[in-house]
């Protein structure tokens, strides 16, 4: 019986062996709700496009802006109309408030492409002159399906300042420099039912000019207007073309 009695005592003492102190289990809790809280575990990198009105970090690296547009009104006459399009920021530095304002600083690229009016087209001397010409035919009427379009590709260094103004509206303002890195002719003609293409390399346009940008967004889509007062072309190498205003839809802006 005194046997028995010490063995039901021993088992009644014995602790099992995967018991967790409870004085332990508040404290693993909070350590994990710490970890889930962590802001360090958002990503420095914003998804492209993709509104971010949620996050928790001030310094970010975006991907952002998409847009494309119409020229609505140029200084000069022999324009019929222009095109743009382009990506304000391949990659930029956006700093974030966090109560409602951003600044950012990007690279980006852009295309804008100019359409003569009929019955014009854009030709190139020795010199590197740009000037308009007309078609090679005395007669008008027999020249089919004809274009002539200035093209300018650049790299793009906007510089951007978005307020928040209403839940996910937002209105952008942006400086923007351009750097011009090629510019080109290009003209199509039938005459004859022949078809003929013509290509003007090496223009002179200014390397560097300035834009401003507006912008309003309402989550991912917005509308811009852009205005661009430099001259295309160095003095004395090409139409006067400045002044110009493009308006359009924008992406993730």
């Amino acid at each position: 019986m005194i046997l028995a009695a010490m063995l039901a005592i021993a088992q009644m003492n014995a602790a099992p062996a995967d018991a967790v102190p409870a004085s332990e289990v508040p404290a693993a809790a909070t350590v994990a709700a710490a970890a889930d809280d962590d802001s360090d575990s958002e990503s420095a990198y914003k998804t492209p496009f993709a509104n971010d009105e949620n996050s928790t970090k001030h310094w970010t690296v975006t991907t952002s802006g998409f847009y494309i547009g119409m020229g609505v009104k140029h200084n000069f006459d022999m324009i019929n109309n222009s095109f743009e399009v382009g990506l304000l920021n391949a990659a930029a530095v956006n700093y974030n408030s966090l109560h409602g304002q951003q600044l950012s600083l990007g690279v980006g690229i852009h295309h804008r492409s100019y359409s003569m009016k009929r019955p014009h087209m854009l030709t190139r001397d020795n010199q590197g002159v740009v000037s308009l010409t007309e078609y090679p035919s005395t007669n008008v009427d027999e020249i089919k399906k004809r274009s002539s379009n200035l093209n300018v590709w650049s790299v793009q260094f906007p510089l951007m300042f978005t307020q928040k103004i209403y839940k996910k509206l937002d209105i952008t303002v942006a400086g923007i420099m351009n750097w011009n890195v090629n510019a080109r002719a290009d003209n199509h003609w039938e005459l004859n039912k022949v078809e003929t293409d013509t290509r003007y390399k090496g223009l002179k346009q200014q390397k560097v000019n300035f834009d401003v940008m507006g912008a309003l967004s309402w989550n991912s889509l917005g509308i811009y207007c852009r205005y661009s007062p430099g001259k295309f072309f160095k003095e004395g190498y090409g139409p006067e073309i400045k002044n110009t205003w493009t308006m359009g839809i924008t992406l993730g802006l």
